[in-house]
């Protein structure tokens, strides 16, 4: 046990709490002691050698002297393959059936006694020990998975079956990004990465891993191409990288390396090749389309644990309005809650809440309600005894309740799990739509079990019924956060169907784009957590879930006036904008750090409500598309090898190139250019990319540059749609897409088209339909050289 831990959870969670974490610590160990036998001996297995392939739709079937492989390529160029008989299906990623097989997809024999499936955009090549090769049409190999190796039980074994470890090797040149969400990156570098969805407890920095919403999904870029590989596996695992070396050793190149350990559950993987952006489009092709945030979820949202009553939330919105600055959103935290229980309101704090949603709505301004998983076990908890009545709470292996300490106390955990009990719970939110919410966020999913020492979630062997199959929490942990948010979203949409559903969660797995985004968790204050920020949210999109955003300022501790000035203006960028502290943190309204920040926080809402037409094109086509709206800056040219290694600026769709301050102190940065020509959109200079260039970043402002030629949806000034064109260079041409905001509905949004394009000197924008070019017949505003 670890000494300091236990101090730490009874200085937290004050004496009584802390020692029942303590024994509900001791139970959950005595009940996986019960529940999960030893493994006893094992023995080593590899595939053997190849003895016979059977053509199938898309593929086939190489059969091997101790396993079997199913290859399948389907009509898009997605590459599935499973050992042991492993499907697609079924799976909590894909969005629906597995798709479709290509039915031009043929299986021959290849060199050395192996066998390869030959498609129209990649080839798949099996040698005959089961080494598996992912190659373009030309011919390059774009990765190598070796033959597998399983461990398996000699005798019972504890029910996980196999544990398995896959190795690949990528060209030497790779750079690897995504798993979730992970503080360090974007750009994965050398070491051991969990795959098991954990509370930070509290904070955490660049170092801190694993963290909330993990996933076995690989981003992988190098001058051979860019794929994405997804090894459909919610068990613990671990990924171990090593980036490759070229010219090492004797001047031949050391490969990448990837190496995929897990504890139980199926050997299966789906590859996604092509440019980013069309990875990104299979993606969600597979795994869904990405929900579509409301409108008003696009605009500046506000949150703290400790509002404490209404009025307090009167004099923060007040305090807003007061002060002339925007505001779409307050998010109420756990202490609106009558003693922490979900479903509840604390009457004498908030004695009508329905009346504070309506007066705030009337002043633009939405609630937004904390959602937890745990449900009080208390008799006369009104939820816990109907959820108790339907049999919905997870389970151990002896029929009996799992309990662990929460914020209410003891509670009981839903199993989302159960088609039944996603019912159940989705039920549930009609209370917080009668109390006026306008959308949820869910929390502390992973979920959290409070201990002072080993894992702060359920057992082990706590029972689930994993959709009619059964299993336990070995594999059901990982998709816990992605079920709620299933059992979330489509009850929002039953009860109130003529309205999309505004949903975040902490945790998730993949596919969690479907149903909502996400955001950092308890990302600690201090210049390390601003950078983790960043690091988030691109190694989200690339993982296909493009709506997230950081807690803006830290969520513990004080920031300086500088700090939270830096962070602000960095979330202003990004798709969810949320400031949100801790109880006991400092405050985090802009006029608390004084009429300085203050002003300059002013001119950065401004600018973020001036370009809200454009964060709502972009979420249209994250929705049409799966491009995130938040993109690394290789996201046009993955060959360029320099802006690979850059994380410290991002592009915001194709239009903008955002270079937040990441460091203390700082008035200029260095920023690296894609090719072509970018515009500094506060001095109107042109500059010439790829290359670097030393740019001011004086406290009012980050360095923003505008894409030459580009065509973005702005607020006008009149406050209409307006379209905001920046020059394009002297003989050539530009252009950007426009989605028009439809109201928050499921009304048919249409893609309009718009180029640019220098006549004589002049800039010209005309709007491109299927019958032609027209005048753009939308205010234009042209800037930059030539302007």
């Amino acid at each position: 046990m670890d000494g300091r831990g236990l101090v730490r959870s009874i200085k937290v969670f004050g004496s009584v709490r802390g020692l029942r974490t303590v024994r509900t610590a001791w139970r959950g160990r005595r009940t996986d002691a019960w529940g999960l036998p030893p493994r006893g001996a094992e023995r080593a297995r590899v595939p053997g050698l190849a003895l016979e392939a059977e053509a199938e739709p898309g593929g086939g079937t190489v059969r091997f002297a101790r396993s079997s492989l199913r290859i399948s390529v389907s009509a898009g160029g997605t590459v599935f393959w499973g050992w042991d008989g492993a499907g697609p299906l079924p799976s909590y990623a894909l969005a629906a059936e597995a798709p479709e097989p290509d039915p031009r997809a043929s299986l021959e024999t290849d060199t050395a006694g192996g066998w390869r499936i030959v498609s129209e955009r990649v080839t798949v090549a099996v040698s005959r020990h089961g080494a598996v090769e992912i190659r373009t049409p030309g011919g390059v190999v774009l990765r190598r998975d070796l033959p597998p190796r399983w461990w398996e039980p000699v005798a019972g074994g504890d029910g996980a079956g196999a544990r398995w470890v896959q190795r690949s090797e990528v060209p030497a040149d790779a750079r690897f990004f995504g798993l979730g969400g992970r503080a360090a990156g974007p750009r994965l570098r050398d070491g051991s990465y969990r795959l098991w969805n954990t509370d930070a407890k509290g904070g955490f920095v660049p170092g801190d891993d694993p963290l909330y919403l993990t996933m076995p999904v690989q981003f992988v870029v190098s001058d051979a191409g860019t794929h994405l590989a997804f090894h459909d596996n919610s068990w613990d695992g671990r990924v171990t990288l090593a980036e490759g070396e070229e010219g090492a050793g004797s001047g031949h190149d050391r490969p990448g390396t990837s190496e995929v350990r897990m504890d139980g559950g199926p050997l299966r993987c789906w590859v996604v090749v092509g440019t980013p952006a069309r990875v990104l489009h299979g993606w969600a092709a597979l795994t869904g389309a990405p929900a579509l945030p409301p409108s008003w979820a696009l605009g500046p949202q506000h949150a703290r644990w400790g509002f404490g009553s209404a009025r307090e939330v009167r004099r923060i919105v007040a305090g807003y309005r007061e002060r002339g600055l925007p505001l779409s959103a307050v998010h109420l935290d756990i202490d609106h809650y009558d003693g922490h229980r979900v479903f509840t309101v604390d009457l004498e704090r908030f004695p009508d809440l329905p009346g504070l949603a309506a007066e705030l709505r009337e002043q633009g301004v939405r609630l937004v309600s904390i959602v937890d998983p745990a449900v009080k076990a208390e008799p006369g908890n009104a939820v816990y005894d109907e959820g108790r009545a339907a049999g919905a709470f997870v389970r151990d292996g002896r029929g009996r309740e799992v309990h662990g300490e929460v914020w209410p106390g003891t509670c009981a955990y839903p199993d989302f799990t159960d088609p039944a009990v996603r019912e159940w719970w989705g039920g549930l939110y009609e209370e917080r739509l009668r109390q006026g919410f306008a959308g949820v966020w869910h929390d502390m999913n992973e979920p959290v079990a409070f201990a002072p020492f080993g894992d702060t979630t359920l057992p082990r062997s706590a029972r689930h019924a994993l959709d009619g199959r059964g299993g336990d929490h070995r594999e059901a942990h990982n998709v816990y956060g992605l079920t709620m948010a299933r059992a979330g979203y489509e009850g929002l949409r039953r009860l109130r169907p003529e309205e999309r559903p505004f949903l975040f969660s902490r945790s998730g797995w993949a596919g969690m784009q479907r149903y909502g985004g996400t955001w950092s968790g308890d990302v600690s204050t201090g210049w390390p957590g601003l950078r983790a920020s960043l690091s988030l949210v691109l190694g989200l999109g690339l993982c296909g879930v493009p709506y997230s955003g950081p807690d803006v300022g830290g969520f513990d501790g004080s920031p300086s006036p500088e700090l939270f000035l830096r962070w602000y203006q960095l979330g202003a960028w990004l798709p969810l904008f949320r400031t949100h502290a801790a109880i006991d943190a400092g405050r985090r309204e802009p006029w608390e750090f004084g009429p300085e920040v203050l002003e300059h926080a002013r001119g950065v809402l401004a600018e973020r409500e001036r370009l809200r037409p454009y964060f709502e094109t972009l979420a249209r086509l994250a929705r049409m598309t799966g491009a995130p709206y938040v993109r690394p800056v290789w996201w046009g040219t993955p060959e360029d090898r320099v802006l690979r290694d850059c994380e410290d600026a991002f592009l915001l769709g194709d239009a903008l190139l955002v270079a937040p301050v990441l460091t203390r102190g700082a008035d200029r940065r260095a920023v690296r250019l894609p090719r072509g020509r970018w515009y500094d959109t506060a001095t109107g200079q042109a500059y010439e990319g790829p290359g670097q260039v030393l740019l001011d970043a004086p406290l009012s402002r980050v360095p923003v540059l505008a894409r030459a030629g580009s065509v973005l949806a702005v607020r006008g000034e009149d406050g209409g749609l307006a379209l905001e064109v920046w020059a394009p260079a002297a003989g050539r041409t530009g252009g950007g897409l426009v989605v028009r905001d439809t109201g928050d509905g499921w009304e048919p949004a249409e893609i309009e088209r718009y180029q640019s394009r220098l006549v004589d000197g002049r800039v010209v924008v005309e709007r491109v339909t299927d019958d032609g070019v027209t005048e753009a017949g939308l205010p234009v505003q042209v800037r930059g050289a030539g302007g």
